[in-house]
C-alpha cells in the first residue's frame, strides 16, 4: 500500500537507477545493493554445488501461471493435484503449492478484512462500554486489556484528518482539471487552500519516499479506502468478513482445519512481488532474476486486504514448517495482537525444527524498540526471545530517496538488519508483468533470498548459524544516514542492532568458513524437479 502504515507500492518505473539496482554491488557500481554477482562469483571459485531450498512466503496469494515463477513453484510430493482427497493426510486438500487459510470450502475467499485495532476496540466496547474504565477501578488481570482498549481508541483521529484530505483533494482536481494527477503535476501547482496545500505536501512526501514521480492521487486515496473503513470502526462494529466465508471457530486454535487450496486467490499482488524477489528464474532470458538460483516457492496465503488474523498466521508458520519450509518470509504486521501465544507456541515449533523466520519491520517511520509491531521474537509469557528471527528495515539509496528509506520502521534492539526496499523491481500478477515496488515488504524477500542462497551452498549450517551469518555479514554504509520520517542524521548502528546493510556476499563468504550444525529432521522434505 502507498500509505506509510502498510507496504508501500509504486507500480511505476524509474530510469534514474537500474532496475536491479538492489543486486549490485556499490564498489563497483556505486549502488548500496547486495553484491550478488559477487557472491555467485565466489560460488564459482569454490566450486559448489547447490541443494534445493524450500522458501515459504506467508502472504496474500501468488500468480501461479506467470512465467517466471511457475517452475519454482513448491509442488507437494505426497498429494495427487485436483482429486479431491487429502492424499497426505494433513488435513488440507489438494495443497499442491501450499495452502490458503483464508479461504471457504465452498470456494470463495476473503479478500478484504477489518483491522485489528477495530475487532480489538468492539470487542472490549462491548465489555466496558464506550467510556474506558481506569486500571484501578478493574482487576489486574484486566489491565492488559484496558491499556489495549485506550490504544484501540486512538484510531479515531483519523476521522479528524481524512476528510480534510479528501476536500484539499478536490480542490487540486479542480485546479488541474483533470481528475487524476501525479506528482509531477504537483511540482509547479499553487494555491491558497490551506486543505489543498495539505495534500500536496502528504503526495509529495509519499513520491519522495517512493523515489517516484508518477504516483498519482488515485493510487494514495484508493488505498485510504482502508483507512476509511478503520476510521468508521470507533462506531460501528468491524464487518466480519472472514468469518461468513471462512466458517471455523476463531476461537479455537486447534480447529485447524479450514481453508482452500486456491492461493492465486484475487488479490496476489503482494504475495507474487515477494516471491519473484526471492527466487524468479535466474538467467531465462526473461523478466528479472531472483535472488536464490535453486529454490521452490510455498504459498502460504494469510494476509488480508487489512489485519491478519493471529491464528491464520500461526497456523500459516505451522504448516510451513510442517511441509519442510526452511526459511519463511513474512511482510505483514500489525499493531495489536490479542492472541499473540499462538503465534510465539507457532514461532517455538519453528524454533525447534530450524526455520529461519524472516519478518518486515514495518512502513510507520516509527521506532520498534517503544512502538507495538506484531508478530515479533519477543515471547509474551517472558520467557525469552526466538533464535530464528530477523527483523528487516528498508534501505535505498542516494540516488533514490536516501540510503534509509523515509518509510522504514527502526529500532536500535528490535530492527536487526537493514536491507534495499525501495523502487524493487519484480513479477507482478496478470500477464506475466513486472514492475516496481516499495516497503520493509520488499526489504524482507530480500533477505530471505539471499538466506536460501546461503543455505543451497551451506545447507548444514542451522537457523541460528544462518541468522548469524546474515547479521554479521551486514555492511555498514559508512556515513550518517536519516532517521526515517526526520532529517536528523545518525549512524545505521543507532537505529539496528547491526549497524549494517546486508550482504550477499559477505554472508556466503563468512558462511563458508563455518560447520554446520543442521539436525536432520530439519530438512527431510523430498524437493520434485522444476516444472516447465
Amino acid at each position: 500500500m502507498l500509505l506509510a502504515g502498510s507496504a508501500i507500492f509504486a507500480q511505476t518505473e524509474s530510469d534514474s537507477i537500474p532496475k536491479n539496482w538492489h543486486q549490485l554491488d556499490k564498489a563497483t557500481t556505486g549502488y548500496y545493493g547486495i553484491s550478488l554477482d559477487k557472491a555467485y562469483n565466489f560460488i564459482k571459485t569454490k566450486k559448489l554445488k547447490s541443494k534445493t531450498v524450500l522458501v515459504a512466503v506467508i502472504d496474500s496469494g501468488i500468480d501461479t501461471t506467470h512465467e517466471d515463477l511457475k517452475g519454482i513453484l513448491w509442488i507437494n510430493p505426497k498429494e495427487i493435484p485436483n482429486n479431491g482427497i487429502d492424499d497426505d493426510n494433513n488435513g488440507y486438500i489438494d495443497d499442491v503449492h501450499g495452502w490458503n487459510f483464508l479461504g471457504g470450502k465452498d470456494g470463495r475467499n476473503v479478500s478484504e478484512d477489518s483491522y485489528e485495532s477495530a475487532r480489538v476496540y468492539n470487542k472490549l466496547k462491548q465489555k466496558y462500554g464506550p467510556n474506558i474504565p481506569d486500571s484501578s477501578s478493574v482487576k489486574p488481570d484486566e489491565w492488559a486489556d484496558i491499556a489495549m482498549y485506550k490504544k484501540a481508541h486512538e484510531i479515531t483521529f483519523i476521522k479528524s484528518m481524512l476528510p480534510k484530505l479528501l476536500t484539499g483533494d478536490s480542490v487540486i482536481t479542480k485546479g488541474l482539471g483533470k481528475s487524476e494527477y501525479s506528482c509531477k503535476d504537483l511540482a509547479n501547482y499553487t494555491t491558497e487552500d490551506k486543505d489543498a496545500q495539505r495534500v500536496k505536501t502528504f503526495l509529495l512526501t509519499i513520491c519522495k519516499g517512493n523515489g517516484s514521480d508518477d504516483i498519482t492521487n488515485k493510487q494514495i486515496f484508493d488505498e485510504m479506502n482502508g483507512e476509511l473503513r478503520k476510521a468508521d470502526a470507533a462506531d460501528n462494529p468491524p464487518e466480519e468478513y472472514r468469518k461468513e466465508i471462512v466458517q471455523d471457530d476463531e476461537t479455537n486454535i486447534n480447529d485447524r482445519d479450514y481453508g482452500n487450496k486456491d492461493i492465486m486467490a484475487s488479490t496476489p499482488f503482494h504475495g507474487t512481488h515477494c516471491s519473484g524477489i526471492i527466487g524468479a528464474i535466474r538467467d531465462n532470458g526473461i523478466g528479472v532474476d531472483g535472488i536464490a538460483d535453486n529454490v521452490r516457492i510455498m504459498m502460504v496465503r494469510a494476509v488480508p486486504d487489512g489485519d491478519e488474523h493471529d491464528k491464520d498466521i500461526a497456523n500459516a508458520i505451522r504448516y510451513a514448517v510442517a511441509n519442510g519450509a526452511e526459511v519463511i518470509s513474512m511482510s505483514f504486521g500489525k499493531d495489536f495482537s490479542p492472541q499473540k501465544q499462538w503465534v510465539d507456541d507457532a514461532v517455538r515449533y519453528a524454533e525447534s525444527k530450524g526455520v529461519l523466520l524472516v519478518h518486515a519491520a514495518g512502513n510507520d517511520a516509527v521506532d520498534i524498540d517503544t512502538a507495538d509491531n506484531f508478530p515479533n521474537p519477543n515471547y509474551i509469557d517472558g520467557k525469552g526471545r526466538a533464535t530464528n528471527w530477523i527483523t528487516v528495515g528498508a534501505s535505498g539509496d542516494p540516488k533514490n530517496g536516501g540510503i534509509t528509506a523515509s518509510f522504514s520502521n527502526y529500532g536500535k534492539k528490535e530492527v536487526d538488519v537493514f536491507s534495499p526496499g525501495v523502487q524493487i523491481y519484480s513479477t507482478i500478477p496478470t500477464g506475466n508483468k513486472y514492475g516496481t515496488a516499495s516497503g520493509t515488504s520488499m526489504a524482507c524477500p530480500v533477505v530471505a533470498g539471499i538466506a536460501a542462497l546461503v543455505l543451497e551452498y551451506y545447507p548444514k549450517l542451522s537457523a541460528t548459524q544462518l541468522k548469524y551469518v546474515i547479521e554479521t555479514s551486514a555492511q555498514a554504509p559508512g556515513v550518517q544516514v536519516k532517521i526515517p520520517g526526520t532529517d536528523s542524521l545518525v549512524y545505521l548502528s543507532d537505529i539496528s542492532k547491526t549497524g549494517g546493510i546486508v550482504n550477499a556476499y559477505e554472508a556466503i563468504k563468512l558462511a563458508s568458513t563455518l560447520k554446520g550444525k543442521r539436525k536432520k529432521t530439519d530438512n527431510n522434505f523430498i524437493v520434485p524437479k522444476q516444472i516447465n
